[in-house]
Order: structure tokens, then C-alpha cells, then sequence
């Protein structure tokens, strides 16, 4: 919502702040009253914000993903993506809050409506708008963003979050092998979000972040040698196509950077 760990952090605190005072006790929906409570703060955040450029995750810097660290996994696979975040930036607080609520965590209309103030027909219009300026918007191109999905990706193969994936994929997604990865692995080629979803969930846990010839990719190395290289195609801010590159002479011509 606030694109901002450390603002998100405030704005738990000043919820936290206000359920003691009120007491959980008298709340009858504690959790739809944490929601209502959360969002409208977030609301007031982004419309008293003085014009800036934002910076997602804080310092700016490239998503990591720790093997050890199953916290940061976590966030990352439930993570929508650091793409992403660029884009609600262009949103208005309204449009932003609308989007965020119903199309990211599947509240009713009838329940976003009252926390920005608005009817239900006109959320549900502020919604629709920022869902098309997302739908335009998350076609970054950067090198930046897409190694945010790459990441991400990473991240909910990991942990074998299905939901997490299928959020990253096209729905036209195909992964294609190369005659070296046919001879030693799985040799078929998959279709489909779904069918893609599937196949990588709670896999490439060898697989690391690496710039491929400039490109954000997977890169897999034994022995200090690289053994696959996971090729990415990006459409719209999700995984369009991934090849899985296994043959000696392509892979040591390739220029891989972690």
C-alpha cells in the first residue's frame, strides 16, 4: 500500500495504538476493523505526502534472497513483486487503497467503499481505472523490475507457494528445454500458468539470482562451472517465456553476473 517498510511499520504501530485504546473487547469484527483501521491510515499517509519521487523497498536497492533467511522467502513468494510497486506509485491514494484492498487481499467493494469514503459503484470505477493503469504499467522493461519478478519467482518456488507463482505468470506462459537438458532431466515442455506453476513449485533451490548477458535470470552452477541457465521473456510485468539452457557451449559463451 505505502511502498515503504518503514512507513508500513508506522502505520501497524498507530492501528496497534488505537485498538488499545479502544479495546478488542468492544470490536466485534477484529479483523474487518484492523483492515478498516490500517487502510485509512495508509489513505491518509499517501494523501498528506509532499511530492517526491518513491523509492519501493526503502533504499532502492536490488531484492536479495537469503537461502537462510526463511523470513525474507516468505515475504518475497507472498511478495506481488518490486515491478509492481513502481507502478501503484502512479496511482492516486483513492485508486491505490481501491486496488490494493479489493484486488490484492479480495475485499468487497462493500467493504473498501466506507474506508475511503466513497460509494460502492464509484470504488468499484476507482479500482477498474487503476486496474488498467497497472495493466499498462507493469510492463517494465527495466532491468530493475524484471529482476523483482525474477526474484520473486525465485522466492515462491521456494517455498512452493502455488498462489504466489501463478500472480507471476502468464497465463500463456511455455518453458522450453534445450537437447542438453532433454538428455539428463525432465525433457517435456510446459504450457500454461498453471501446468508452469506446477512444475516449479518447491523447485530450483539451487538456482541463483544472475544477470544473463545483461538480462535478469536464473543461474544454476556446480563445481564452480554453470550447469543451467534460466532464461527469462517478460509481457506486461509477468513471466512470458523461460528457457532452460543446459548446453556446454551456449552456457560458457553466456556472460552471467550474480
Amino acid at each position: 500500500m505505502l511502498g515503504s517498510r518503514v512507513e508500513a511499520e508506522d502505520a501497524v504501530q498507530e492501528a496497534w495504538m488505537r485498538a488499545s485504546r479502544a479495546g478488542s473487547s468492544e470490536v466485534d469484527n477484529l479483523g474487518g476493523w484492523l483492515t478498516t483501521v490500517v487502510a485509512r491510515i495508509c489513505l491518509d499517509a499517501l494523501r498528506t505526502r509532499t511530492a517526491r519521487r518513491e523509492q519501493p523497498l526503502d533504499d532502492g536497492a536490488p531484492i536479495g534472497v537469503d537461502a537462510d533467511d526463511p523470513e525474507r522467502q516468505a515475504m518475497l513468494a507472498d511478495a506481488v513483486g518490486g515491478a509492481l510497486t513502481v507502478v501503484l506509485a502512479s496511482l492516486n491514494p483513492a485508486e491505490r487503497v481501491a486496488f490494493v484492498l479489493h484486488d490484492l487481499f479480495e475485499i468487497p467493494f462493500e467493504a473498501v467503499a466506507p474506508v475511503i469514503g466513497k460509494s460502492v459503484v464509484a470504488t468499484r470505477q476507482l479500482a477498474s481505472r487503476a486496474r488498467r493503469r497497472v495493466r499498462i504499467g507493469s510492463a517494465d522493461t527495466s532491468v530493475r523490475g524484471q529482476n523483482a519478478v525474477v526474484e520473486a519467482f525465485l522466492a515462491a518456488s521456494r517455498e512452493g507457494n502455488f498462489d504466489a507463482l501463478l500472480r507471476l505468470l502468464d497465463p500463456a506462459l511455455v518453458v522450453r528445454a534445450d537437447t542438453a537438458i532433454a538428455n539428463v532431466g525432465p525433457g517435456e515442455i510446459a504450457r500454461g500458468a498453471e501446468a508452469v506453476a506446477t512444475f516449479f513449485a518447491g523447485r530450483v533451490r539451487a538456482a541463483q539470482p544472475a544477470l544473463i548477458d545483461g538480462k535478469p535470470g536464473l543461474a544454476w552452477a556446480h563445481g564452480g562451472k554453470l550447469r543451467v541457465a534460466f532464461v527469462f521473456s517478460f509481457a506486461e510485468g509477468r513471466v512470458s517465456a523461460i528457457d532452460l539452457i543446459a548446453d556446454p557451449q551456449r552456457t560458457d559463451a553466456m556472460q552471467i553476473d550474480y
